[in-house]
């Protein structure tokens, strides 16, 4: 008998349309910590062909104009918004007032052009930009460090919230904040009233981690969510072969959602059962030369609408 598509059975999850809302990011398009990757995309063929696969946010790449009123005026044009753009913190490494006066600067931006959440990496230390491997060597802070860190973060998720936007902070291969427990430490430190969680299922699963369990475990605190899918054969060979982060991307280590080995159906039942709102968002950083970006888009969005609803 052949096998029902999730659409078709009546177990699939389906998400609420009202609450939930469908973005990608351009990372597919371009890459910004390998700018070659990409680099005959330009901005507008990049959400050009986001709408016509039929997403209606986008975070913010490197090569989306700096001018907010250019931002917006072109997104209004396709109907489109921007829902999040990553933020580097460098708590550990910097004065305060220095990462909060761009942090404030970046929220100004953000909100005007729609976004309502922005998501910070701590990028003190992080090994995920340098030719080492990644699966080997990251920094681990001490108990004076994490204190810093959750400290400075939850004053700018204060901040965040008296300009209308919401810090979510994004776990990350080869930052300080990777593991399992380096994420339930970071989540019990942080003010819970101003910082919430970035869930990433590909970052969670390069850094064998079950998904499941971690957005089980902080759906409620979770104000915005990256699908990202994982080819397990790639972390194999990534381990083996020493492959720093950025050479595991361009080789494909990662891909969108349905075209490799994490499990999304598990996933959108969480985000069903939760009553979670916000947006949901296809991250696949591949090369762009090997993986056309709008035929993964296509293949991204197929997906999800065949397995939610959306």
């Amino acid at each position: 008998m052949e096998a029902l598509k999730a659409s078709e059975r009546n177990d699939m999850a389906t998400l609420d349309k009202n609450k939930v809302k469908l973005g990608i990011a351009p990372i597919g398009w371009t890459n910004d910590d390998m700018p070659e990757l990409g680099k005959e995309n330009t901005f507008q063929q990049t959400i050009s062909e986001m709408a016509l696969a039929g997403f209606k946010g986008s975070e913010v790449g490197g090569h989306y104009p700096t001018v907010k009123y250019e931002l917006k005026k072109a997104l209004d044009l396709r109907d489109m918004v921007i829902c999040n753009q990553w933020f580097s913190s460098f708590l550990l490494t910097k004065p305060y007032e220095e990462v909060e006066k761009e942090f404030v600067k970046q929220c100004d931006f953000l909100h005007y052009v729609g976004a309502r959440v922005i998501g910070a990496s701590e990028q003190s230390y992080s090994i995920q930009g340098k030719n080492q491997p990644i699966l080997e060597g990251k920094y681990v802070m001490n108990d004076d460090e994490w204190e810093t860190l959750t400290k400075g973060l939850s004053k700018l998720g204060k901040v965040a919230k008296e300009m209308d936007m919401t810090l979510t902070f994004h776990h990350h291969m080869g930052t300080v904040v990777q593991t399992e427990a380096e994420i339930d430490r970071f989540m019990d430190m942080v003010d819970p009233n101003y910082v919430f969680l970035l869930f990433d299922s590909g970052h969670c699963s390069y850094a064998d981690i079950d998904p499941v369990k971690v957005l089980s475990k902080y759906i409620g605190r979770t104000r915005h969510i990256h699908l990202k899918d994982l080819r397990r054969d790639f972390v194999a060979e990534a381990r083996a072969n020493k492959w720093s982060f950025l050479e595991g991307v361009r080789k494909g280590t990662f891909t969108v959602p349905g075209d490799g080995d994490v499990d999304f159906e598990p996933i959108f039942q969480i985000i069903q059962d939760s009553g979670y709102k916000g947006w949901v968002v296809v991250e696949a950083e591949q090369d762009p030369a090997l993986a056309n970006p709008f035929e993964y888009a296509l293949k991204a969005r197929k997906y999800i609408a065949e397995h939610t609803g959306l």
